[in-house]
């Protein structure tokens, strides 16, 4: 998965869970960029009867470098607040829900949000809003008949030219976990593995499941060092780079007579994500609880794992005679500065006709995303692989295809920008798990589909038992 149960102490903490993060030049809205970050993995529609929600004692950021040296300039925090209209009922609401103000619904949440320039914890904080509300869960034909209306009414503009969204939606992300994680198998590849099985064609996981999401949609205005909008993509100043976070307070103490948690103390972070994957497949996992607790400021320290990622070691070792040229560069021992540049600082000018989205010499686990490339019509979900500028890693789409463009650039395609001498083995231009996107999209803001209601909510037949 993208960023979902990727640690072993965050997994234990899935409301504090970053599992995917997304920025790319609003298509309809192209003097906005739009940063979508999801929480909360493998949400079972079904789940009642609590259903999901924000933690409150959570803090959730959004932050923004806008000047390349790894550390916020812009943070955009978003804090929750859970209220029962009726705690003598066990229902989540006791009629149909038809507005976000229903008396029927009983377990709601309002945030705040708060905009901070400068360092996050010591910056100029400014509060943008309080009390805005989120949408119900989409629990099913009877308790949420209008469930798209009641998101749009969710949709909040901001003073300061900000629109804002938080609640439930459907997980875009699509991955064969079942495959991939059962030795690294790909099931189109199946009959190449070293432990051989028919080619299938793959398999989402993630389908008929959902997630939270926070989605911002900013004036360009708004995030660059000057006030201007970027027009020029060869210039520095239209380069942002962008992760997520969340954060909980650093003492919890158990009241046994109310049953409560009481926090203090200052926040400490507990999950972060920047590009896809980075610690799921990148950081070993004696180190992940460490990088989900830094700052991508601090990612140098890291660089070694980017420079020879154990994916490419064992690409040839599960797939024989499949990646010859990817094993003769594994063991010449050289360090893949393409993936360095493209994850750690950015493409610089003159690799990549037109194209650039570099933030300097530091390195920093960001999402890189260049402002002043306008978002295209026809856009591929192979991104910048496909000669798609405004595709990943130039940002992030919701429906770029991250599984096939990261295993494709671990597997040598994007080497042969700093040695053409390299050649890329032939079946790198067809790797992929195979799976495809179930999720329905939107076209205009927050663009994230419709959640999956529970009363539909069905993930396929079982395996079947032996005896």
């Amino acid at each position: 998965m993208s960023s979902h149960r990727e640690a072993p102490q965050i997994a234990n903490d899935p409301v504090a869970d970053n599992t995917d993060l997304y920025a790319f030049v609003s298509p309809d809205n192209p003097n906005t960029v739009t940063i979508v970050a999801n929480y909360i993995p493998l949400e079972e529609p079904a789940g009642g009867p609590n259903f999901f929600n924000f933690g409150d004692d959570v803090l959730y950021e959004i932050n923004i470098d806008n000047d390349g040296d790894g550390e916020e300039e812009i943070t955009y925090q978003f804090r929750f607040t859970t209220q029962f209209t009726n705690p003598n009922t066990f229902l989540y609401n006791t009629g149909p829900i038809m507005s976000l103000d229903d008396k029927n619904w009983n377990v709601r949440q309002t945030y705040s949000v708060t905009r901070v320039d400068g360092g996050r914890r010591g910056g100029q904080a400014t509060m943008l809003a309080s009390g805005v509300p989120c949408p119900p869960c989409n629990i099913g034909p009877r308790s949420t008949p209008s469930y798209d209306a009641l998101a749009t009414a969710a949709i909040f503009p901001l003073s300061t030219g900000e629109t804002v969204f938080a609640g439930q939606r459907a997980d875009p992300f699509w991955v064969d976990l079942g495959s991939v994680f059962d030795l690294g198998a790909l099931r189109p590849f199946g009959m190449l593995h070293l432990i051989p099985m028919p080619k299938a064609s793959g398999v989402d996981n993630l389908a008929g499941y959902n997630t939270h999401a926070i989605a911002l949609q900013i004036p360009k205005s708004r995030l660059t060092q000057d006030g201007s909008i970027p027009s020029d993509p060869a210039s520095a100043s239209a380069v942002i780079g962008v992760w997520a976070s969340a954060s909980r307070q650093r003492a919890t103490v158990r009241e046994q007579q109310n049953a409560r948690y009481l926090q203090s103390g200052d926040w400490v972070q507990v999950s972060r994500l920047g590009n896809p994957l980075i610690n799921e497949v990148i950081i070993p996992i004696g180190l992940k609880d460490q990088w989900n607790a830094g700052d991508p400021a601090g990612d140098s320290s890291y660089a070694q794992f980017y420079a020879k990622p154990e994916l490419a070691g064992l690409l040839p070792v599960l797939y024989p005679n499949v990646f010859p040229n990817l094993a003769a560069l594994n063991a010449s021992g050289a360090a893949r500065a393409d993936l360095v540049a493209v994850l750690l600082t950015g493409v610089p000018s003159g690799i990549i006709p037109g194209f650039q989205n570099n933030t300097g010499s530091t390195q920093a686990d960001q999402l890189r995303l260049n402002m002043a490339i306008p978002p295209t019509s026809s856009p591929s979900p192979l991104g910048l692989l496909a000669g798609d500028a405004a595709g990943f890693p130039n940002g992030r789409r919701l429906s770029d295809d991250i599984v096939a463009i990261e295993l494709r650039a671990v597997a040598g395609a994007v080497y042969p920008l700093i040695d053409k001498s390299f050649k890329p083995d032939d079946a790198v231009s067809q790797l992929a798990d195979g799976s495809q996107p179930d999720a329905p999209l939107l076209g205009s803001f927050p663009y994230v589909g419709t959640p999956f209601d529970g009363y539909s909510s069905d993930h396929g037949e079982p395996p079947p038992t032996s005896d």
